[in-house]
């Protein structure tokens, strides 16, 4: 197939990747790309963000499928237009895609569904938040409304912090405030073409920037699959998996359906189990980054076949997502100051010795030239994959990657999957 991806992050770079090494001999263009992506398969410029600018290339390029890697572009109805020049696209429209770029939108959904999650409240002034607030009580949860990149939300036992963050995040609009859930959390995929869903399997990924869950919240420092503890759990990885499918994601896919603004494509389920069960924390509207990263090296099926099929509504045909036994994790290095205002411009250096490091591969997350040197070009700069055959091996792996990569005030957390390895 010839396929264009949008986005420039380490997610596509991901799905790039995942697509290259399938049999398929496919045709692969990425727009606006990166210094890694631009490596491994032709890059256009552009605004991934403009609707008309995506449908145009899209046409000029004649492909058969687009894939959105991003929540912008979906937001910005990139779509809608893509669809109305008759391409098949991987990503909902601008009005599903709400789903994650509003999130009282999101449980007006969960409520309509009957979708387990917490009580929330909106609030549009800084005196209704601090009545919900009180309400409430602590530890505090507070969101951003819209979308913030991964940073807009706190999870704080400080009344004074909460009320910080939601003062910040009035200016922007209005804030959610939630009930705080108490449990470990998990990250599940789950394909969608409208009507049918189709799982891939739990993730579960590191927000905070610091070892130990400390730190502000970030994009995600990493994430690691499978998860060993959710088969002891619940009998089965498969099992949770069966019930998330029956209790969240098809519920909502089917709600969405019948008030006529069909969800297609990759709904991100960011759940919590609780001591009452599973609850749904948030849902996005596309790929997870970093869990993407782990997930897919793991999937056996070609994941071209799960995107067009969920593209053109025809998920019913496909059988189950087969992955492999691997324990797969990946460790994201940051530039300097992330996530307040990264330094970029800084020289990577050492990227061919990491990736002599047996079961590693590199994702490019914010990289670009300059000249003849790879520099970063943002916060979260790469993300180191490894694979082994437990999580100790894949640890050691990926954490010798890292430290023969070179970037100046780089850093990263040291205990991705440390807990599971033990």
């Amino acid at each position: 197939m010839k396929i264009l991806v949008v986005g420039s992050g380490a997610r596509e770079h991901a799905i790039i990747l995942a697509l290259l090494s399938e049999a398929h001999d496919h045709e692969i263009t990425c727009t606006p790309g990166n210094a890694g992506i631009a490596h491994d398969v032709p890059c256009v410029s552009a605004n991934p963000n403009d609707p008309e600018a995506m449908a145009s290339m899209a046409s000029q390029l004649e492909v058969d499928l687009v894939v959105i890697g991003p929540e912008a572009p979906l937001v910005a109805g990139v779509a809608d237009a893509v669809r109305e020049v008759g391409i098949p696209v991987f990503g909902p429209d601008q009005a599903a895609a709400a789903l994650e770029g509003s999130k009282s939108f999101a449980k007006r959904i969960m409520d309509a569904a009957g979708v387990p999650t917490g009580r929330a409240h909106r609030a549009s002034t800084l005196m209704e938040a601090e009545t919900i607030l009180d309400d409430f009580g602590a530890p505090y949860v507070v969101k951003a409304d819209g979308l913030a990149a991964g940073k807009g939300v706190i999870v704080t036992s400080e009344r004074g912090a909460a009320v910080a963050h939601t003062m910040h995040w009035l200016a922007e609009g209005d804030v959610l405030i939630e009930e705080f859930l108490d449990g470990e959390e998990v990250s599940l995929f789950v394909f969608a073409d409208g009507h049918d869903v189709l799982p891939l399997t739990p993730a579960q990924d590191f927000k905070r920037l610091l070892d130990g869950d400390a730190g502000p919240n970030t994009g995600g420092m990493g994430a690691y699959s499978p998860l060993p503890w959710l088969a002891n759990q619940f009998g089965s990885i498969d099992a949770f998996t069966r019930e998330c499918v029956e209790t969240v994601a098809l519920p909502v896919v089917r709600q969405l359906e019948s008030e006529g603004t069909p969800f297609v494509g990759l709904l991100y389920c960011g759940l919590i189990v609780t001591a009452a069960g599973i609850r749904v924390i948030e849902f996005n509207a596309r790929f997870g980054d970093p869990e993407t990263q782990v997930v897919l090296p793991r999937m056996l099926t070609p994941l071209s076949d799960v995107l067009y099929a969920s593209a053109v509504g025809d998920l019913a045909s496909q059988p189950a997502i087969e992955f492999a036994p691997d324990a797969v994790i990946t460790v994201v290095l940051a530039s300097e100051n992330y996530p307040d205002t990264p330094v970029t411009g800084r020289e990577i250096g050492g990227l061919d010795d990491a990736r002599s490091v047996p079961g590693v591969h590199v994702t490019h997350a914010a990289t670009a030239h300059d000249g003849e040197r790879l520099v970063a070009s943002g916060g979260r700069v790469l993300s180191v994959v490894a694979r082994g055959d437990s999580f100790t091996e894949a640890r050691t792996r990926a954490y010798d990657a890292l430290g023969r990569i070179e970037l100046r005030g780089g850093h990263y957390r040291h205990d991705i999957a440390a807990k599971v390895a033990e």
